[in-house]
């Protein structure tokens, strides 16, 4: 996104002066999927899209802001009474207020903001809004005093104080910490965290929207939870020490498969091999090894189409082009029921999975879908 843009109608909004120009990106996740809430690993980066803000205090208690893609305009004070009505508007005063809690004497400020994250690709358009503010209202009113963890838990009660999204910290925590040419392990756990090199030359990285999301998505998703308890639970009673599937293998789930459902063995048997796919998939980064990469990429989209049941027709179909046209890997990216591809598909077959994808796709379902190339790129940053 061009700086210029933003800057633009920051002075055609406000008092015709400039601030200062924030960004944070967006995130995909290479690998790890329904691991967080089982105490596993998550394997996400940071992306060169994402939320652009230009911030200048205003002497005031109140907050002006501009969304510049929804030409919308909000005013807000920062006392709990003062929560906006409108949707945008709440990450923004959300942060204000997690900030305020945290002890930084946050003052009214005029903002303008645009994004170039895309909708509905499972990006999380949110978490790069709030951690670009928090990041912000950091460095301005707080002399930087909440190191980059904690920005990231800012976002994160956001979304549940003042969006109510229960979401785990995965998506803030890869846009405050995102650094260009490496992914991050995250342990769910301990929060514990590494880098991994991905610099797949000859490869590019490309998303696959299907521009399709089912309904189920909510109750699914605690179903899936509730399955993965009761496993655990289940398993305790021989291994009191397994608080969470990342504690467990296949053999102490097998030991307890005539005590639990088919279905719930079937969720605890995926969630099981995933957690152990992030750390081949990080071994194999170290190799420089992207085949096998790719193999664990489809791996992963077996077990969530078929032992997870959170892939849908329009999903699988877009995985087996992938396949047909020999791309390195593909799997369903974020929690499933619609969304996006991941793919990773070597150079010389790009442009021929891009055209076969949307033909065959659009035969098949009567709209395209929409691809999106990505680059790791860095984190929450001030430009200028």
């Amino acid at each position: 996104m061009e700086i210029e843009y933003v800057r633009s109608r920051f002075i055609k909004h406000f008092d015709g002066t400039t601030g200062y120009i924030y960004a944070s990106p967006g995130r995909i996740n290479l690998i790890g999927e329904h691991t967080d809430y089982n105490g596993g690993f998550v394997f996400p980066g940071a992306v060169d899209k994402g939320i652009m803000a230009e911030i200048k205090p205003n002497g005031t208690n109140k907050v002006l802001a501009y969304s510049i893609d929804l030409k919308d305009y909000v005013e807000f004070g920062l006392e709990e009474k003062d929560a906006p009505r409108a949707s945008w508007a709440r990450y923004i005063f959300g942060v204000c207020r997690e900030m305020i809690k945290r002890g930084v004497d946050v003052q009214g400020f005029n903002t303008a903001f645009a994004g170039d994250v895309p909708l509905g690709a499972g990006m999380s358009s949110s978490a790069a809004l709030e951690s670009t503010f928090a990041f912000a209202i950091n460095e301005l009113f707080g002399d930087n005093k909440i190191d980059k963890f904690e920005l990231a838990k800012v976002g994160q009660s956001t979304e549940h104080n003042y969006c109510g999204v229960n979401c785990c910290i995965m998506d803030q925590f890869a846009s405050v910490f995102g650094k260009a040419g490496s992914l991050i392990r995250l342990d769910c756990r301990s929060l514990e965290y590494q880098y991994f090199p991905f610099k797949p030359e000859g490869y590019r990285l490309v998303l696959l929207n299907s521009k399709v999301k089912h309904e189920l998505a909510s109750s699914a998703y605690n179903k899936r939870r509730e399955s993965c308890e009761n496993a655990v639970a289940a398993i305790q009673k021989k291994h009191p020490h397994v608080e969470f599937l990342r504690d467990a293998n296949m053999e102490m789930l097998d030991e307890v498969k005539a005590e639990i459902s088919a279905e719930d063995y079937m969720r605890a048997e995926y969630v099981i091999a995933e957690i152990q796919r992030v750390l081949d998939v990080c071994e194999a980064l170290e190799r420089n090894d992207y085949e096998t990469v790719g193999q664990k990429m489809y791996e992963t989209h077996h077990g969530m189409s078929k032992l997870y049941e959170v892939s849908c027709e329009e999903l699988d179909y877009l995985n087996d082009i992938a396949k047909e046209c020999g791309v390195t890997g593909s799997r369903v990216m974020g929690g499933g029921f619609g969304g996006c591809t991941i793919n990773l598909v070597k150079e010389e077959l790009y442009d021929k999975f891009i055209e076969t994808a949307m033909a065959k796709y659009e035969a098949k379902f009567n709209h395209k879908p929409e691809a999106y190339d990505v680059v790791i790129s860095d984190g929450s940053r001030r430009i200028e």
